[in-house]
């Protein structure tokens, strides 16, 4: 009996120093999920009819966007179409008569890259964009780096998860890439 324990907690030590897959809480949902809005977003909203009303707004560190003539509307875990049809309810309740509204997003919130690549820091996310394209980007891996696999912190609005991931993961905006020292 104290072998099957024994094999146990070895199998279990093993499955621990594992590089990939799910590190903390929950899997994320597929690559094809809708994007949601989060703070560093650039969105153009066009509001037909109403030039003044139209325009680039950038989601805040409130998760809000400013438009003039209304009070802050959250942006924050929606989609661009959810937000079109919040931006009407607001619109309609308060200035316009069946306001037509379109969302689009300009610019994406920034990735993170750390640990043993060139230069690490802060960088614009370009659509379909992995972990190696981000390290890239980053001025390429040091020659203590580990190049098969990458640790991806990503906000999911109410928790944060932490993936292991391959370097042929596909990255989200706002996701934070370290990059460590590979041991051998």
């Amino acid at each position: 009996m104290s072998r099957f324990f024994i094999i146990a907690a070895i199998m279990g030590l093993l499955g621990a120093c594992s590089n990939t897959g799910i590190l903390s809480e929950m899997p994320v949902a597929g690559q094809n999920a809708p994007y949601r809005l989060d703070s560093g977003d650039r969105l153009r909203v066009i509001v037909f009819g109403q030039e003044d009303l139209t325009g680039e707004y950038a989601v805040d560190g409130a998760g809000e966007i400013s438009m003039p003539l209304i009070q802050a509307v959250q942006a924050r875990g929606l989609t661009p179409d959810e937000l079109e049809i919040s931006l009407v309810s607001v619109l309609s309740q308060t200035l316009l008569r069946d306001p037509s509204v379109s969302v689009e997003v300009l610019n994406f919130r920034p990735f993170f890259i750390l640990g043993e690549v060139s230069s690490a820091g802060q960088y614009p996310f370009v659509a379909g964009m992995t972990v190696n394209t981000a390290v890239a980007i980053a001025g390429g891996y040091t020659h203590r780096a580990n190049t098969n696999v990458a640790r991806v912190t990503r906000n999911l609005g109410d928790r944060i998860v932490e993936l292991g991931v391959e370097t042929s993961a596909a990255i989200r905006p706002g996701d934070t890439i370290l990059i460590r020292e590979r041991y051998f």
